[in-house]
């Protein structure tokens, strides 16, 4: 599992939803949350910028990326 699925992982369950959940939001199908949890496939910009929004966070923490850097 890479960096960025743990962290879709951690928020999705931090806000107590499900992966058919942040798919539907997402306008995906739920193997492609699944694809991006297990580190199996990578979003694109547009989803990843997605995500964030709807974690409210920012994308650079969702890549794992510390302040400073």
């Amino acid at each position: 599992m890479s960096i960025l699925g743990k962290n879709i992982k951690f928020f999705r369950k931090q806000e107590s939803m499900t992966q058919e959940q942040l798919a539907k939001l997402l306008k995906l199908d739920r193997t492609t949350v699944v694809g991006y949890e297990s580190g199996k496939h990578e979003p694109s910009l547009s989803i990843l910028i997605a995500i964030a929004d709807i974690f409210d966070t920012s994308v650079d923490e969702l890549l794992g990326r510390k302040e400073g850097y």
